[in-house]
């Protein structure tokens, strides 16, 4: 790209060396030709004195025009410095916070892709380095645009919503103050319409020990402490493409090191993530980066645990949790990646023991994929709570508090009923030992025909 630019200018300047004399014999006061030729006499150094012709006549017009052609300067300037804001694809300026829904932010609807990684050669996939040049693996990749569009929106609204919430959120705040700013945001930005667009499942803000699936339930009074160590975990979803992703917030500097070495291996993880790579070998990579690391915490060094029975996992069309797991340790299953699936790669890194157990309250809850539509039911509030459940959520996930909003009441007893028949699987707390520390990131990628792309990467992590 230098040398052709160098070209180009080159062209440019010959073809103003050309018109200049025709230039000078010309005195129209128009100001976009005294500015090249300004321009041009700067680049050169040239400290010339103008010429009496050039500086004498006409003083009053040549003055009038002269502020005429400022006055049009300035607004040239301005229109130019409006356009820059809109940045790539005609993208327009967001708000702050972020209030714009981000398929009115692109009019062209083209969103922006996540970051390309070519696939590394491994010893079941010999062609990996000629896929991202193969005429036919591009061919299919076209094939599935409008699907990868559709991703990219729903990860676009993601990294606007979380960034947002990462200037926002401070200690001293309530959980649930925290959840309701960031769902209100997700569901402006992803425009949310029934289940064609909306949040894929509730805001985790996991604490300290507790390293997954909290969410608090109406009146919960927890409090943001400077010293908590929370995972935010949220999804958004256009038609069933779900973006799953999630990032640690700490205040106090001395969680660093458990933080970065979680960020380290997930980001192992999607280096090593492929088209025919066995997830075993995913899971072997990340545990000897993970472990790699040791935190120090008042004055007692801990290692760094992958938390052993967390993992990450495929995704399909509102199907958060679609069949192959993507483990965080070695060992596990040597089942191969394949072309076109989504994956959320998640790593859990712990100062504890490295296994989690259900613990506190219940929060999340989804539907049983696998169930058929119509289920025979006995109670009438059973019957009615499905439905809201069929209608609001589908097969994605839910919290208690979400149910309140979708105007479900007195639902208890007919949430447990639906549970204790296999409708809906409840997902509590998942906690490590009291005392420890718990971090996670998590990313969504595609294996896409040529390359690997991690739709969710931003400029934070």
């Amino acid at each position: 790209m230098a040398a052709l630019k160098t070209e180009i200018e080159a062209d440019e300047n010959e073809k103003e060396e050309v018109g200049e004399d025709a230039l000078d014999d010309v005195n129209d006061n128009t100001s976009g030709k005294k500015k090249r030729r300004k321009k041009k006499k700067k680049k050169e150094g040239e400290n010339e004195v103008p010429s009496l012709n050039e500086e004498n006549t006409g003083d009053t017009n040549e003055g009038a025009a002269d502020e005429k052609a400022n006055s049009a300067e300035n607004e040239a300037d301005k229109k130019k410095k409006k356009k820059s804001k809109k940045g790539k694809g005609g993208k327009s300026a967001q708000t702050d916070p972020p209030s714009i829904p981000i398929a009115d932010l692109f009019p062209n609807q083209v969103f922006p892709e996540g970051e390309i990684m070519q696939y590394a050669p491994s010893k079941d996939d010999r062609t990996a380095k000629d896929r991202f040049t193969s005429e036919e693996k591009r061919a299919l990749d076209r094939m599935q645009n409008d699907t990868y569009n559709e991703v990219r929106l729903a990860a676009e609204a993601h990294r606007q919503t979380r960034q947002h919430m990462q200037r926002w959120i401070k200690p001293g705040m309530t959980m649930i103050e925290i959840c309701e700013e960031l769902e209100n945001t997700a569901r402006k930005l992803i425009k949310e319409n029934g289940l064609q667009a909306g949040l894929a499942f509730p805001t985790g803000c996991s604490r300290n020990h507790c390293a997954a699936h909290y969410t608090p339930n109406a009146g919960d009074p927890t409090v943001l402490e400077y010293d908590d160590v929370t995972k935010i975990d949220f999804g958004t979803h256009i038609n069933g493409r779900i973006i799953d992703c999630a990032f640690t917030l700490t205040f106090n500097p001395k969680y660093d090191k458990l933080v970065e070495a979680v960020r380290d291996a997930t980001n192992t993880g999607i280096r090593t993530a492929g088209i025919d790579v066995q997830l075993c070998e995913i899971g072997a990579a990340i545990q000897e980066v993970m472990e790699s690391y040791e935190v120090e915490l008042n004055g007692k060094t801990y290692p760094v645990k992958s938390i052993r029975n967390l993992n990450g996992h495929s995704i399909s069309p509102y199907r958060i949790h679609s069949g192959k797991t993507v483990p965080i340790v070695k060992g596990g299953e040597a089942t191969v990646m394949e072309e076109n699936e989504f994956y959320a790669i998640e790593t859990f890194g712990s100062t504890g023991r490295g296994v989690v157990h259900d613990d506190m309250d219940c929060s999340h809850y989804m539907k049983n994929y696998d169930m058929p539509s119509y289920v025979p039911l006995r109670l009438n509030s059973s019957k009615g709570l499905l439905n809201i459940i069929n209608k609001n959520f589908g097969t994605l996930a839910f919290c208690k508090r979400w149910l309140d909003r979708a105007g479900a009441t007195k639902y208890q007893m007919a949430l447990k009923d639906l549970c204790d028949k296999g409708i809906v699987d409840a997902y509590p707390p998942l906690c490590d030992i009291k005392g420890c520390y718990t971090a996670q990131f998590e990313h969504t990628i595609i294996l896409r025909p040529t390359c690997k792309e991690v739709v969710s990467r931003g400029d934070d992590y």
